[in-house]
């Protein structure tokens, strides 16, 4: 499972393993992986959303916890899960509860502190690695049967290229499931004006989203990037993927307070969820497939 290392599976009851490698953004020096990952290090430090481990209620019923009982068959016992930019004490110690012999991947050397918290207190064998989502060099190939990654990838230029580690590192016929920003929540106006919540930020771009505060649906201090639909969708099939299934999980709340996370969910679904399957080869030339098309 680990590239020069022991798979995560030979480790005892109770042990973290925690894998030092390189990570991308030392190799690369790329401003936004940097800024991300001090981003949520502060978040951890300040508490903020998203830092809260699983709860104790959470633990009774683990895969329906991390919502993956329904697409992953109920069962993922003995099954080498990776959660994907998914650290904080959540994801990854859920998934080892339920009986996957789980590895965990993340920016944050602070979101894994929290991995290695909740599997100690907890007796949950764990393998956390501090790497970006988008070189997954320190993992083999084919190393794992399921992928699972929570919303993330809106903190990488390019999502292109997390699909294609993914790939790399998945199984034959193994399940890929990513939630992901919906483009247009991310282009639309925090605050609700006469006409709604307006589009205020270009569909088409390739820098990232201006700063933002006061906003429940992005996270202020980080660098976050607005991948297109035929990115999400597309870019997940010339990676070797079938799409399986899409969800949009429900947020809305019609008797929310205006300008609330819930009243926004009413006229912008924040969230897509994706089922993928590991096929057998990517597509080889996705750009003349795209332009042999007819369109009306």
């Amino acid at each position: 499972m680990l590239a020069g290392t022991v798979a995560a599976g030979a480790a005892a009851k109770s042990t973290c393993h925690v894998i030092s490698t390189p990570p991308f953004y030392v190799q690369r020096r790329m401003p936004a992986h940097e800024q991300n990952r001090r981003a949520w290090n502060r978040r951890v430090r300040e508490r903020e959303r998203f830092t809260e481990p699983a709860t104790d209620e959470d633990f009774r019923d683990p895969l329906t916890a991390v919502g993956g009982a329904a697409w992953l068959g109920g069962d993922v016992r003995g099954k080498r899960v990776l959660c994907l930019g998914a650290g904080g004490g959540r994801q990854g110690p859920l998934f080892a509860a339920a009986g996957a012999t789980t590895t965990v991947v993340d920016i944050s050397s602070a979101m894994l502190a929290i991995d290695r918290e909740v599997a100690h207190a907890r007796g949950l064998p764990l393998t956390v690695i501090e790497g970006s989502m988008d070189d997954l060099s320190a993992l083999s190939a084919a190393a794992f049967d399921l992928v699972s990654q929570p919303v993330s990838t809106c903190y990488v230029p390019d999502i292109s290229r997390v699909y294609r580690e993914v790939a790399r590192v998945t199984a034959p016929d193994g399940i890929y499931v990513s939630q992901h920003k919906q483009p247009t929540s991310l282009q639309a106006e925090v605050r609700m004006s006469s006409r709604g919540y307006v589009l205020e930020e270009p569909y088409y771009r390739d820098s990232p989203l201006p700063e933002v505060q006061g906003s429940p649906h992005r996270e202020p201090g980080t660098l976050e990037y607005l991948h297109r639909w035929e990115e999400l969708l597309g870019g997940l099939c010339r990676a070797g993927f079938v799409i399986e299934d899409v969800l949009e999980p429900r947020h809305a709340d019609f008797s929310a307070a205006i300008d609330s996370f819930a009243h926004r969910c009413c006229y912008l679904p924040p969230y897509v969820r994706i089922k993928a399957r590991r096929g057998k080869n990517p597509l080889k030339n996705a750009s003349a497939s795209r332009a042999n098309i007819w369109l009306p």
